[in-house]
Order: structure tokens, then sequence, then C-alpha cells
């Protein structure tokens, strides 16, 4: 309990009605909250029983006397009970608003995407730092953008950090460490938030009462002996008339008395009498304490308040706690494939009625027990991922975070990467919920652009910790916007080592330390790339609020490239080491979220140029994806995500386990484009007639341009728009069968884009259709010997496709082709058009057509089928009249066994 019985000094104020009835001015046409459907399921994002969450806080628009740039990226929103909050920006060490709530309402408006889309799923934010959250309800007392701790008796009101490329951006990250730090905040069973920082190596805490018998912020300062005097920026009052200051014991500046109310609020502090401990005041409105120098110590007692108690009283708060677990059931596919997916259900319903859209996993021991993070801030700790998956137990052990996307283990402690930081969370009393929440490393800038997600983070081997940042940029430009970043393993440096991203997700190999990152497609990107980063390079992206195509540096192009209607939204990479996944240990795995799917990624080692191929492995998700984690209890690939926009997934969230069965699979190994052709290698000895054909390959070529315009059309090495379709001239088996030279006339080096599709057997009966992309940036020269075929001389004579009819037409000779030749990328096969540049082809047949062109209509007819596939631009669909990308003109390139065979494969679409 804190008393006031020795010093007091009083700030108070009678509350004019233009002040009492003070809310944000909003922004002209803002856009309107998200309706909260009535039978949601969820209860409310803001957990009321909950101490603080964190959020974006924009009081830049407060009114008269308050500061204008009042902008805070990084905030800790307080919850003191009574529906009284208070914003505590972790870069500035200072207190950026006080506030009190309206009834019934959130403490911030819903302009953030967590909090936008908890009750509306899809729900997006619009780009730029227009539209943030913002206090509602009635603001007491703010800040400017300045220092809240600070040494010297009178404060600095500026900026002392150095500023971005935007020189009023306010989101430029911590102060200089050596002069202060936000170091943690602990949750205590006395209901005290506790915020531990560091000002001028002087380890300070504070205790910050809950749930007070008022509305009140109450702030008790532990201040260890120093040499320099000391200041503390409490706030600023808003201007208001006939204000005056009269400096006695009990100092006050008087307000015009309402002739109602004698509403007031007031300013107390408190300290002993011999600590020189004494309130200031400008007349800008500016209040702040100073302490002079001590070489005892100093306790210090704040509060804020509507009502000045005698003595302060006891919180009538208490800790929220989660001792409740929630037990569920995998669900184990029963399918006879070499790798299938067991389902894992999520913790919903809950207790708390909270949503649980999961983000990443974190796999703490060998023996199945994990830390899951969601979006919406909370980390779960689940055991029982291992065997059966009988029993899967999840207990909430952390919530308040802001966005987060990754969770990292690291030697049994545990970090997460959100908006505000590195958190480093700790269970300090052993009750399986973490307490403390220190500030592992924030040094690196964040700007309250709404696109600058914390996109993944990643442990490299020698306990680094690896972060990409979002790098859309619509208002200001910022410090670290669209970069990967080296934390250091003690986190008190960092090291940008790439920029010039769009929306980057890395991976990072725990062996080597190999960082790599997909790319969004987008502005100057014109597909999704996969990327090798180092050496700081640049890779590509300028925000669209830059000159045009002005780029600062040579731009270093990805290892390979993915159509975009093959992967739309490329997502995380991960390592299967000490997996037990057959053949696929130590491959490269890349999470595809729009379309859900994972791919392989088999990096070239064999040039001066990293290259690699990629190819689709599972696509049966139902959800978005967007980590995947190597389980270290049963060697198998654990795969989370969830819905935000921009997906085909039918659900909000999910967890699969991706298992090995044993059971056998054809799998490509390498693909290395030579002079002659291209080299296949594959797990298993193939069928030799259908690997000696020709006609069981097709191949495509494009490339594309890097322009200001979103995306890019497929070019043809000529410039015109299109792509070229390469017929194999011959294809010839290695001695142990497992590899294949396709022989391909004018095979150049440099192509953005190439695609390689087969429809091939295993020796033993297996099938083994798929279709490959890859960028070859250089050839090797092909040395029959070496590659382990007999002395032979490719035949590069060029080849005309057989148009007679082959075989049979089946439907599954239509599903083959299907893969084959790349229909995949641009047509699904269950009704989804997000991401594809054409429609669904599921119950396409018998319907009737709208067509782009004067709105006439077509019957989709076996004729119409044919016509689509022989000459695509004969009649396109509405809505689809926009895209180019320069599909073929499979007219003389499918024979018509072939054609008929993918009418009956879409007739069978029903």
């Amino acid at each position: 309990m804190m008393r006031f019985s020795t010093l007091a000094c009083l700030l108070f104020c009678f509350l004019s009605p233009a002040f009492a009835q003070q809310k944000a001015k909003k922004p002209s046409a803002a856009p309107k909250p998200p309706v909260i459907p009535a039978d949601t399921p969820w209860g409310d994002f803001v957990e009321k029983d909950f101490p603080f969450f964190s959020s974006v806080l924009d009081c830049r628009d407060l009114g008269e006397g308050f500061p204008k740039d009042n902008l805070t990226p990084r905030g800790l929103i307080l919850n003191l009970g009574h529906n009284f909050w208070a914003c505590f920006d972790t870069d500035l060490l200072r207190i950026s608003a006080i506030w009190e709530g309206e009834e019934g309402k959130a403490p911030v408006t819903p302009d953030a995407l967590a909090s936008g889309s908890y009750h509306v799923a899809g729900q997006k934010t619009k780009d730029g730092q227009e539209y943030l959250p913002k206090p509602v309800g009635k603001v007491w007392l703010a800040n400017g953008i300045y220092p809240g701790w600070q040494v010297g008796e009178k404060p600095s009101f500026t900026d002392p950090r150095e500023p971005g490329p935007s020189p009023e951006e306010v989101g430029r990250g911590a102060l200089d460490p050596r002069h202060a730090a936000f170091k943690a905040l602990k949750l205590h069973d006395s209901s005290h938030i506790e915020l531990n920082v560091r000002v001028h190596d002087l380890d300070l805490t504070s205790l910050i009462l809950l749930g007070m018998g008022n509305k009140c912020f109450s702030q008790n300062w532990d201040i260890p002996p120093h040499e320099e005097p000391l200041t503390l920026v409490v706030g600023v009052l808003p201007k208001i008339k006939n204000l005056t200051f009269n400096p006695k014991k009990i100092e006050s500046i008087t307000l015009g008395k309402q002739e109602k109310e004698d509403a007031y609020f007031g300013i107390v502090i408190e300290a002993s009498e011999t600590s020189g401990i004494h309130l200031q005041h400008d007349d800008s409105g500016h209040t702040w304490i100073v302490i002079p120098p001590s070489e005892q110590g100093q306790i210090l007692d704040l509060m804020v308040t509507g009502t000045i108690p005698a003595e302060m009283p006891e919180s009538q708060a208490k800790l929220t706690h989660w001792p409740e677990t929630v037990a569920t059931q995998g669900i184990l596919s029963k399918s006879p494939d070499a790798y299938v997916l067991d389902e894992i259900p999520l913790p919903v319903p809950n207790p708390w009625k909270r949503n649980v859209r999961l983000a990443d996993l974190a796999f703490l021991n060998d023996q199945g027990d994990a830390a899951g993070v969601t979006f919406d801030g909370d980390v779960w700790l689940i055991s029982g991922l291992k065997g059966d998956l009988e029993k899967v137990t999840w207990k909430r052990f952390a919530s308040g975070l802001h966005e987060p996307m990754s969770i990292v283990a690291r030697q049994g402690e545990l970090f997460v990467f959100d908006r505000s930081g590195i958190w480093k969370l700790v269970d300090t009393n052993g009750d399986k919920e973490a307490d403390r929440y220190e500030m592992f490393c924030n040094l690196f800038a964040q700007t309250a652009e709404t696109r600058e997600f914390p996109n993944s983070m990643k442990l490299g081997p020698d306990g680094s910790l690896y972060i990409a940042k979002g790098g859309q940029e619509g208002t200001t430009f910022g410090k670290h916007n669209g970069t990967v970043i080296k934390v250091a393993p003690d986190g008190k440096s960092f090291e940008v080592i790439a920029y010039g991203l769009r929306q980057p997700f890395i991976g990072v190999n725990p062996k080597t330390g190999m960082v790599t990152a997909s790319d969004q497609q987008g502005n100057y990107v014109p597909s999704t790339p996969i990327h090798i980063i180092k050496d700081n390079q640049f890779y590509g992206h300028l925000p669209t609020i830059a000159p045009k195509e002005v780029y600062p540096a040579p731009i270093a192009e990805p290892m390979v490239w993915l159509p975009h209607p093959v992967n739309p939204s490329g997502a995380t990479q991960t390592w299967l080491t000490d997996a037990k996944m057959g053949p696929l240990n130590d491959e490269l795995i890349h999470v595809g979220y729009n379309r859900p799917e994972l791919f392989r990624v088999l990096i070239n080692t064999r040039f001066e140029r990293p290259q690699a191929t990629v190819m689709s492995f599972e696509r049966d998700f139902d959800f978005g994806p967007l980590n995947a984690q190597v389980n270290p209890a049963d060697g198998q690939l654990y795969v989370a995500g969830f819905q935000v926009w921009g997906t085909t997934a039918k659900k909000l969230s999910g967890l699969v386990r991706v298992r090995y069965t044993d059971q056998p699979r054809v799998l490509l190994k390498e693909m290395t484009p030579t002079d002659k052709g291209l080299l296949l290698r594959f797990n298993t000895p193939m069928d030799a007639k259908l690997a000696t054909d020709p006609a069981s390959y097709s191949a495509e070529r494009w490339n594309y341009k890097r322009t200001f315009d979103y995306g890019s059309p497929h070019l043809k090495l000529d410039g015109s728009t299109g792509q070229e379709w390469l017929t194999a001239s011959s294809a010839y088996l290695s001695k142990d069968g497992m590899s294949v030279l396709v022989g391909f006339p004018d095979m150049q080096a440099g192509v953005h884009q190439m695609r390689i599709g087969w429809g091939l057997k295993s020796a033993d009966g297996l099938e083994a259709a798929n279709t490959a992309y890859f960028s070859p940036w250089e050839l090797g020269k092909f040395d029959p010997a070496k590659e382990g075929f007999a002395d032979l001389t490719v035949d590069l004579t060029p080849r005309k496709m057989e148009t007679t009819a082959l075989a049979k037409p089946t439907v599954e000779e239509g599903a083959k082709l299907y893969q084959m030749i790349g229909c995949m990328a641009c047509h699904s096969i269950d009704g989804s058009t997000v991401g594809k540049v054409g429609p669904s082809w599921k119950g396409i047949y018998g319907s009737e057509r709208i067509l782009g062109k004067g709105g006439k209509s077509a019957l989709a007819d076996e004729a119409y089928l044919r016509e689509s596939i022989t000459n695509p631009s004969a009649k396109v669909v509405k809505g689809f009249e926009k895209f180019d990308t320069g599909m073929p003109i499979y007219a003389g390139i499918l024979n018509e066994s072939q054609i008929e065979s993918l009418v009956l494969y879409i007739k069978s679409l029903k």
C-alpha cells in the first residue's frame, strides 16, 4: 500500500465540457469497423481479465492541446481496470496515452489485422498508416515523440533517435541501448504489472497497480542510487482557457470552474521529504518529475486519477490464470500412399471462447512437447504430438502479443517474434504459464505500417535468430521494412543481411546456416521467387511510393522462379534435417499459402550461380499453411497455418502431421539443365519404354519483366507475349535405369522460367507423373559416361508431335496430363479460382459460360472444351480476360488421344 503522508504534489484541473467530451477525430471516408456476427463463437479479442495486450496506438488527432505527432508503433496497452487504459511505448519508455474507455466497447478501434479479422475471417487492412488503432473514449493525458525517462533536470521534447529514410517517420526503433532500454514486463500474483527499464546503467523497476477502486493509473518506481538528476515525463495536459499555476506546497493548475460539477483529474506524486523529488510544468502543457541525485536510491509513487484519495486503496483485481487444459484426438489417415496427412484438431471450443489461429510450432524436446503461437497473440503448450496422437493436450501459456507468426525454441527457451520485437517468454514459478515477458531484441525499427508484418523467424546453427519483415510501404519509408535481419545469439546486436523484399518468408539450414526466402508477387516482383539470402544484397522490390524503377543497387535475382498460378503466395522454407521421411530426408520444403501446398526444392550445386528445381509434393490441406517443423519425437513434418485473406483454403486454421508410411513413391531427386537437354534423376529405376519415349515429356519456357506494374505477363525469348513450347527430340535411360537425359534442341541459359512435365512409371509399375519448374541460369555440359550413360550421341533433330491417336483415351490419362502439361497451374479441380488465371474445371462441363467479349454465352459441351484446349483465346470467360499469361495453343502439340483424354477428365469433374 502506498500512503500519501510525507510530501505530496498535486496537479489537478477542472474538466471543461470541451475536454470532457473530446474524442479522436477520424479521417473522412474511414473504413467501417467489421460487423461482429451475432453467432460468433469467440469472445472479445481484448480479454477483459488479462492485464495487457500489444498494439499500435494512433493518438495523432486527439484535439487542441495534445501532441500532434503522438503515434506508438510498439505499445503495451495496460488494462488498469474499470475500463481505464494506459499505453506504454516500449521504444521511447513513455506513457503515450491514458484514457477512459466507453462502456461496451473495445479500448481501441479494430483497425489492425488481427483484431479486425478476429470475428470476420478475411477482413483486410488498408496499407499505409492512415487507418490505425485509436483509443476509444476520453483521453486524459498524452505524450509526444520523446523519451519518457531522461537524464538532467529539464527534459528534451524532441526525438533523439536517428531518423529513417523518411524523417517524419516515428517508427525509428528503440532508443540507443547505451542510454535507455525496455527490458521486461512481469505479471505478479499481487495483481501488479512490473515494468523493467534501463536508463544510463540504472535498472529501474516500476509496479503498476491494477483494479483500483476508482479510475486510476498508479505507478511505483524503485530508483537505485544515481549521480545525475533524472526526469520522468508524465504527460501533456490539453490547452484550456483560464489556465493558472499556483506554486504552493500542493502545486496546482486551476481551470475555470464548471457550473454543474466539479469534475477533475489529478496527477499525484509521493516521495520522502528529503528526496527532493518534485513536479514541474511548463506553459506548453508538459508535466515532468525531477529526481535529484541520490546515494541511497529513491521510491517514487505516481498516480493519475479522477479522485484524490487520502491513501491508495488495495487492488481489487486478481491476475488471470489458465489452469484448464483442452484435449483433442488426432485423426489418422487411412490412405495407402507413401505420405499421408494426420489431422490434429485445435483446442476449440475452449473455456475462454478464444479463437485459435495457429501460425507456428516450436518443439521443446523429443517427447512430443511443443509450443504453438497464434496470430491473435496467444502461446499454447502442446503435449502428445507423437505416436497415434490419441491424446493431444493444449494449455494456454502466454497472451497479449502483437500479431506474431513465428515461435522458436532454443535450448529450452521460447522466443516469439511480433511487431514489438523478439520476446523471450519465461515461466519463473513453474506453473506452466509465462509470467515474465523479456524483450530479447527490439533494436531494429518497426513502423506502424499495416503491412510491415513480423513474417517469420528461424533459428541459426550458432544460436542466432533470423527474422523477415514485411516490406510494403504506403505512407513513409521505414528503416527496416522488407528486410531479413540476423540477431546475435545474445540479442544485443543485429545486422541486415537482405533488403528490397516485398513480403519475405524465410528458412535457415540448421547445419550450414544457409538462409533462403520466398517473396510475394506484386509491384516489382513479377512472380514467386525463392532466394538465397546473403551479403546484404538488394532483392528488387521498391515501395509504391518510391520513384518508379529507380533501384538503389544491382538486383540479386532468385535461384528459381515459380509461376504465380503454381504458387501464388510463397511462405516459409523448412529443411528436413534429422527427419524420418524416407527419400525426402535432408531436402528443402517450401510452403505455399494461397493454394495450400508443400513443394520440394532441389538445390543444384553444380553451378557457380545457384539454381533449383521446384515441384509439388503435397496439396491436400484444407487450411492455409505458413510454417512446417520436424518433430524430433517421430521425425515427421508438422504443418500449421491459418486463414487471413488470399487463400483457397476452406478452414480457418489447422495443424496436420505429414507422415511417411514406408510405402514407395517415385520422386525426382535432381534436374540439371545441360547443353543437350534436361538430365532427370529419380530415386528408383524407371520403365525403359516410357522413359525413352520423347512423347512422355513436355516442356515450356518464358521470361518475366520486372517493372512497377503488379506482376508480369509471360514473355517469349524475343519479348513477345506468350510461352515457347519445346518438343523433346530424344530420350535416353542411364545404365542403372534411374536417370534420363531428355534431348531438347536450342537449350539456352539465362531463361527465367522453364517447366518440364513427365508421364512415366517406375520399373515396377508405380505411376510417376509430375511437373517441375526451374530457372536455367547456366547450362552444364552433358558427359554421358560421367553421368552413368552408355556411350551415345544425343539426337537433337527437331521433332514434330504426332497427331495420330497413340492410345485409347481415358479419364486416368487426362488426370496424368493435367499434371504433366501444367494445367493444374491455371485451373483448379475443386471449384476455387483464387490465385488462378483460368476458370475451375469442376462442374464446367454442360454449364453455361458467360464470355468476356460482349457478354455472350456459350455452352461448355465437348466442342467447347476441345476448342478451349486447342485455341484458348477463342472464347474467354468473363472475369479472366484481364489475365495475360500466354497460355499455349495446344493444337498440333497434343495428339487426338491426349485431347480426348483431357475432355473425358474434365467431364468427370462434376
